[in-house]
Protein backbone atom coordinates (compact mmCIF):
# COMPACT_ATOMS: atom_id res chain seq x y z
CA UNK A 1 0.00 0.00 0.00
CA UNK A 2 0.96 3.17 -0.78
CA UNK A 3 1.36 6.06 1.56
CA UNK A 4 0.88 10.10 0.97
CA UNK A 5 2.01 12.96 2.97
CA UNK A 6 -1.51 14.53 4.06
CA UNK A 7 -1.41 17.94 2.38
CA UNK A 8 0.21 20.89 4.38
CA UNK A 9 -3.00 22.86 6.36
CA UNK A 10 -4.19 26.26 5.24
CA UNK A 11 -5.11 27.95 8.89
CA UNK A 12 -7.53 30.97 9.00
CA UNK A 13 -6.70 33.46 11.51
CA UNK A 14 -9.04 36.37 13.26
CA UNK A 15 -7.60 39.57 13.87
CA UNK A 16 -9.04 41.39 16.84
CA UNK A 17 -8.07 39.80 20.29
CA UNK A 18 -6.43 36.79 18.43
CA UNK A 19 -3.12 38.06 16.52
CA UNK A 20 -3.73 41.92 18.18
CA UNK A 21 -4.90 43.75 20.99
CA UNK A 22 -6.70 46.09 19.23
CA UNK A 23 -8.09 46.94 22.72
CA UNK A 24 -6.29 50.23 23.12
CA UNK A 25 -6.36 51.68 19.71
CA UNK A 26 -10.02 51.10 19.23
CA UNK A 27 -10.50 52.78 22.77
CA UNK A 28 -8.64 56.27 21.52
CA UNK A 29 -10.46 56.41 17.80
CA UNK A 30 -13.67 56.27 19.86
CA UNK A 31 -12.49 58.71 21.96
CA UNK A 32 -11.36 61.26 18.93
CA UNK A 33 -14.68 60.19 17.22
CA UNK A 34 -16.82 61.08 20.05
CA UNK A 35 -14.99 64.63 20.48
CA UNK A 36 -15.51 65.21 16.53
CA UNK A 37 -19.16 64.53 16.44
CA UNK A 38 -19.62 65.61 19.58
CA UNK A 39 -21.66 61.98 20.21
CA UNK A 40 -21.05 60.57 23.67
CA UNK A 41 -19.49 56.90 23.00
CA UNK A 42 -18.44 55.04 25.87
CA UNK A 43 -15.19 53.41 24.60
CA UNK A 44 -14.69 51.65 27.27
CA UNK A 45 -17.75 49.78 27.01
CA UNK A 46 -17.14 49.66 23.57
CA UNK A 47 -13.81 47.18 23.80
CA UNK A 48 -15.17 44.86 25.66
CA UNK A 49 -17.67 43.32 22.81
CA UNK A 50 -15.16 43.23 19.94
CA UNK A 51 -15.78 41.59 17.26
CA UNK A 52 -19.03 41.78 15.03
CA UNK A 53 -18.57 44.86 11.87
CA UNK A 54 -18.10 48.50 13.52
CA UNK A 55 -21.76 49.46 12.07
CA UNK A 56 -23.20 46.94 15.42
CA UNK A 57 -21.30 49.38 17.52
CA UNK A 58 -21.97 52.18 16.40
CA UNK A 59 -25.69 52.04 16.06
CA UNK A 60 -25.64 52.16 20.05
CA UNK A 61 -24.42 55.71 19.90
CA UNK A 62 -26.02 57.40 16.34
CA UNK A 63 -29.31 57.20 14.92
CA UNK A 64 -29.58 54.78 12.14
CA UNK A 65 -29.13 57.51 9.68
CA UNK A 66 -25.95 58.57 10.43
CA UNK A 67 -23.92 54.97 11.26
CA UNK A 68 -22.22 54.87 7.63
CA UNK A 69 -21.26 58.47 7.30
CA UNK A 70 -19.76 57.69 11.02
CA UNK A 71 -18.53 54.27 9.67
CA UNK A 72 -16.47 55.97 7.03
CA UNK A 73 -14.84 58.94 9.61
CA UNK A 74 -14.26 56.64 12.22
CA UNK A 75 -12.12 54.19 9.63
CA UNK A 76 -10.49 57.45 8.07
CA UNK A 77 -9.38 58.78 11.64
CA UNK A 78 -8.51 55.17 12.44
CA UNK A 79 -4.80 54.56 11.07
CA UNK A 80 -3.58 57.53 12.62
CA UNK A 81 -4.52 56.89 16.08
CA UNK A 82 -4.98 53.47 16.35
CA UNK A 83 -2.37 51.26 14.21
CA UNK A 84 0.89 52.60 16.61
CA UNK A 85 -1.12 51.71 19.91
CA UNK A 86 -2.19 48.39 19.16
CA UNK A 87 0.39 45.46 20.24
CA UNK A 88 0.26 41.77 19.21
CA UNK A 89 -1.11 39.11 21.10
CA UNK A 90 0.81 37.15 23.17
CA UNK A 91 2.20 34.02 21.06
CA UNK A 92 0.80 36.02 17.78
CA UNK A 93 3.72 35.81 15.79
CA UNK A 94 4.71 32.42 17.05
CA UNK A 95 1.30 31.21 15.86
CA UNK A 96 1.66 32.17 12.59
CA UNK A 97 5.24 30.97 12.65
CA UNK A 98 4.25 27.50 13.16
CA UNK A 99 1.85 27.01 10.53
CA UNK A 100 4.52 27.83 8.06
CA UNK A 101 6.82 25.59 9.98
CA UNK A 102 4.65 23.04 9.22
CA UNK A 103 4.80 23.85 5.50
CA UNK A 104 0.83 25.44 5.48
CA UNK A 105 -0.15 29.18 4.61
CA UNK A 106 -1.80 31.28 7.52
CA UNK A 107 -4.44 33.83 6.28
CA UNK A 108 -6.34 36.29 8.41
CA UNK A 109 -10.26 36.47 7.92
CA UNK A 110 -11.39 39.61 9.96
CA UNK A 111 -14.83 41.68 10.37
CA UNK A 112 -12.70 44.52 10.32
CA UNK A 113 -12.30 46.95 7.36
CA UNK A 114 -9.46 45.72 4.81
CA UNK A 115 -7.32 48.15 4.45
CA UNK A 116 -6.94 48.58 7.89
CA UNK A 117 -6.38 45.26 9.32
CA UNK A 118 -3.14 45.48 6.35
CA UNK A 119 -1.81 48.37 8.57
CA UNK A 120 -2.04 46.53 11.61
CA UNK A 121 -0.23 43.52 10.22
CA UNK A 122 2.58 45.01 8.25
CA UNK A 123 3.40 47.68 11.81
CA UNK A 124 3.23 45.01 13.89
CA UNK A 125 5.88 42.53 11.20
CA UNK A 126 3.15 40.02 11.46
CA UNK A 127 3.37 38.43 7.20
CA UNK A 128 0.37 36.26 6.46
CA UNK A 129 -0.23 34.69 2.76
CA UNK A 130 -3.24 36.89 2.17
CA UNK A 131 -5.79 38.71 4.65
CA UNK A 132 -9.29 39.15 3.68
CA UNK A 133 -11.56 41.40 5.45
CA UNK A 134 -15.18 43.22 5.88
CA UNK A 135 -16.37 39.32 6.70
CA UNK A 136 -18.24 38.50 10.01
CA UNK A 137 -19.47 35.40 11.08
CA UNK A 138 -20.89 32.75 8.65
CA UNK A 139 -19.74 35.41 6.34
CA UNK A 140 -16.47 33.87 6.56
CA UNK A 141 -16.85 31.10 5.21
CA UNK A 142 -16.42 32.53 1.89
CA UNK A 143 -12.94 33.09 2.63
CA UNK A 144 -11.92 29.97 4.31
CA UNK A 145 -13.56 27.94 1.62
CA UNK A 146 -12.01 29.95 -1.14
CA UNK A 147 -8.45 29.31 0.55
CA UNK A 148 -8.92 25.47 1.57
CA UNK A 149 -8.44 27.09 5.20
CA UNK A 150 -8.94 23.35 7.62
CA UNK A 151 -8.78 25.25 10.66
CA UNK A 152 -9.98 28.38 11.87
CA UNK A 153 -8.72 30.13 14.50
CA UNK A 154 -10.63 33.01 16.89
CA UNK A 155 -11.84 34.71 19.99
CA UNK A 156 -15.10 35.38 19.10
CA UNK A 157 -18.71 32.98 18.41
CA UNK A 158 -19.24 34.70 15.61
CA UNK A 159 -15.80 32.99 14.43
CA UNK A 160 -17.03 29.50 15.45
CA UNK A 161 -20.00 30.16 13.53
CA UNK A 162 -17.50 30.82 10.13
CA UNK A 163 -15.36 27.63 10.58
CA UNK A 164 -18.46 25.79 10.86
CA UNK A 165 -20.16 27.05 7.89
CA UNK A 166 -17.13 26.63 6.24
CA UNK A 167 -16.45 23.20 7.41
CA UNK A 168 -13.40 24.34 9.06
CA UNK A 169 -12.32 22.95 12.30
CA UNK A 170 -12.85 25.37 14.75
CA UNK A 171 -10.01 26.30 16.91
CA UNK A 172 -10.84 29.04 19.62
CA UNK A 173 -8.73 31.06 21.95
CA UNK A 174 -10.45 32.98 25.29
CA UNK A 175 -8.76 36.05 24.77
CA UNK A 176 -11.38 38.23 23.45
CA UNK A 177 -15.13 38.69 25.12
CA UNK A 178 -16.36 35.52 24.74
CA UNK A 179 -14.99 32.94 27.78
CA UNK A 180 -14.02 29.43 27.19
CA UNK A 181 -17.61 27.41 28.57
CA UNK A 182 -19.32 29.84 25.61
CA UNK A 183 -16.88 28.83 22.93
CA UNK A 184 -17.21 25.77 23.61
CA UNK A 185 -21.47 25.60 24.08
CA UNK A 186 -20.86 27.74 20.57
CA UNK A 187 -19.57 24.58 18.73
CA UNK A 188 -15.75 25.06 19.33
CA UNK A 189 -13.97 21.68 18.42
CA UNK A 190 -10.91 23.25 20.12
CA UNK A 191 -10.74 25.57 23.06
CA UNK A 192 -7.42 27.16 24.16
CA UNK A 193 -6.24 29.82 26.71
CA UNK A 194 -4.44 31.72 24.32
CA UNK A 195 -2.03 31.35 21.36
CA UNK A 196 0.79 30.29 23.36
CA UNK A 197 -0.93 27.10 23.10
CA UNK A 198 -1.26 26.99 19.29
CA UNK A 199 2.14 25.54 18.10
CA UNK A 200 2.09 22.52 20.83
CA UNK A 201 -1.59 21.99 19.26
CA UNK A 202 -1.20 21.94 15.92
CA UNK A 203 2.52 19.61 16.32
CA UNK A 204 0.15 17.43 17.73
CA UNK A 205 -2.77 17.65 15.20
CA UNK A 206 -1.37 17.10 12.07
CA UNK A 207 0.07 13.76 12.97
CA UNK A 208 -2.95 13.07 14.27
CA UNK A 209 -4.41 13.45 10.57
CA UNK A 210 -1.51 11.13 8.64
Amino acid sequence: MAFTTPPAPTVGFDLDMTLIDSRPGIRACYRALSERTGTYVDADLAVTRLGPPLAEELINWFPAEEVAAVADLYREMYPAIAIAATPAMTGAREAIAAVREAGGRAIVVTAKYEPNAKLHLAHLGIEPDAVIGDLWAEQKAEALREHEAGVYVGDHVGDVRGARAAGALSVAVATGPCPAQELRRAGADVVLADLTEFPGWLSDYRPARA
